[in-house]
């Protein structure tokens, strides 16, 4: 007579420090929102994600927009860390840390500038936050550009360009990360250069050449 098999049991979820515990959760729900929005995203996705149990989660966050507002939270003071003044006031520190709060956290920034934007219940605080990086960059840009509108416009404008130049070096695998600020930097100066009437021109389209295939 054959011997009986045991089924194997999946392993429980180790037991971690609350704080571990719920710092793996965070980081989870920042790639879970980061990939498919707040709507799409279900708790049972984020516990999977993370290798828990719902139960596991719900002892840490009592609602998942609870949880989307903790991960908000994480990534504005993971900016805080990196950047000592507002994202607005674009020095060469400013962009460093930046730079650095992005590639530590590519999905919390993404998440941050671009996804909590289109979600109707986050979207009022995501504003009011680029609303201060714009009157930050208004203080610096209008001390550079006297025509107050063109101020108003390059301020407007300038944070646009340096969070686009950073997420775009994020989706082409943070190319040359030695020069990454230099060049966003650039992009910056190109837009104060513009409202400066600086005269540029683009090169003729019969120079370019398209990106390789």
């Amino acid at each position: 007579m054959e011997g009986h098999v045991a089924e194997e049991k999946p392993e429980p979820p180790r037991r971690l420090p609350r704080a571990q515990r719920r710092e793996q959760i965070l980081a989870a729900a920042t790639e879970a929102f980061a990939r498919s929005g707040f709507a799409a995203t279900s708790l049972d996705d984020i516990a999977a994600q993370a290798g828990i149990t719902r139960v596991i989660l719900y002892r840490h966050f009592d609602s998942k927009t609870e949880l989307y507002q903790a991960v908000l939270d994480r990534m504005c003071a993971r900016l805080e860390a990196h950047v000592d003044e507002p994202v607005g006031g674009f020095t060469d520190a400013s962009i460093d840390g930046l730079l650095e709060a992005a590639a530590e956290s590519p999905a919390g920034f993404r998440l941050l500038f671009h996804h909590a934007l289109r979600e109707p219940e986050f979207s009022e605080r995501i504003e009011k936050f680029r609303a201060g990086i714009t009157a930050a960059a208004y203080l610096q840009i209008s001390a550079l550009v006297p025509d107050a509108a063109l101020a108003r416009w390059a301020a407007q404008l300038a944070p646009v360009v340096a969070i686009e130049a950073v997420t775009a070096w994020l989706d082409t695998g943070q190319p040359q990360p030695a020069r990454a600020a230099g060049r966003v930097r650039q992009a910056v100066m190109g837009v104060i250069a513009a409202a400066s009437d600086a005269d540029c021109s683009l090169p003729s389209p019969v120079h370019l050449e398209g990106p390789p295939s």
